[in-house]
């Protein structure tokens, strides 16, 4: 997908612009996941996403950008992330399920996104939920002014490689906020103090996006829906920040 070159600083009108936008995006996942079970297909989950976004006075950043043809990108098992909904892909129990949400509001963009269990799950799938939102939880400690992109980066990698879980390369992190993907990318490996520093209005999507088996990927017959190359389980978390003057960072897409 397309991303700007520039990091865009927010000014305080615009942080506030996306913290309502980031607010909006959690609660649209929050209910959606809240509807994930077995017996519900991605394309329903698709549909009630979209009357849930009516309602809250939003609408879909992911509809038509670059073409994209769904209100959400919800990812089933071996799909990493870009999946599309589909009326004839219907959950089961056990299922891993990412669900992706970029919203629009009042000129801002909100994005989140979070890997839920239909059922229960094993006690495999569990743990590794868990320790995807470890990786994320490492990456927002270390979002911190002062800090370099690059230790966000570290972060997460440190803690997929003590799991040993492949961490996917060809998709990363972005600044977010005015569009939906801006500069500067952040990758989910590589060293640390490397990269743009972090400064305040800065805001951030980290997404770990990791497998139980190889890195590698490929792309279905649809162009969008991203899944593992050996068929491994997948799992894709994401929440937005924004960098603070001093200490921790804002979250912005509250859990």
């Amino acid at each position: 997908m397309k991303r700007s070159e520039e990091i865009v600083y927010k000014t305080p009108a615009q942080l506030q612009g996306c913290r309502l936008a980031g607010e909006k995006a959690a609660e649209v996942l929050r209910i959606v996941c809240e509807a994930v079970r077995p017996g519900v297909s991605t394309k329903e989950l698709d549909d009630f996403a979209a009357r849930t976004m009516r309602a809250l006075g939003c609408t879909s950043a992911d509809f038509g950008y670059c073409g994209y043809p769904a209100q959400t990108c919800i990812s089933v098992n071996d799909a990493v992330i870009h999946g599309v909904p589909r009326a004839d892909l219907v959950l089961k129990d056990g299922d891993l399920v990412s669900v992706d949400v970029t919203i629009a509001f009042d000129g801002f963009v909100g994005d989140n996104a979070r890997t839920v269990i239909v059922g229960e799950g094993t006690p495999e799938t569990r743990a590794f939920v868990e320790h995807t939102e470890e990786a994320l939880r490492a990456g927002i400690d270390a979002a911190r002014a002062g800090n370099r992109v690059g230790d966000i980066s570290h972060a997460v990698e440190v803690v997929a490689n003590k799991y040993r879980l492949g961490i996917v390369r060809e998709y990363v992190g972005h600044g977010c906020g005015v569009d939906m993907h801006e500069a500067p990318e952040i990758p989910n490996f590589g060293p640390s103090r490397r990269g743009p520093l972090l400064r305040e209005g800065m805001v951030l999507c980290i997404e770990p996006m990791l497998t139980l088996g190889s890195r590698r990927i490929r792309t279905l017959a649809d162009g969008w829906t991203v899944v593992t190359a050996d068929g491994s389980l997948a799992c894709h978390t994401e929440q937005m920040l924004a960098i603070s003057p001093s200490g921790p960072a804002e979250i912005l897409t509250p859990r």
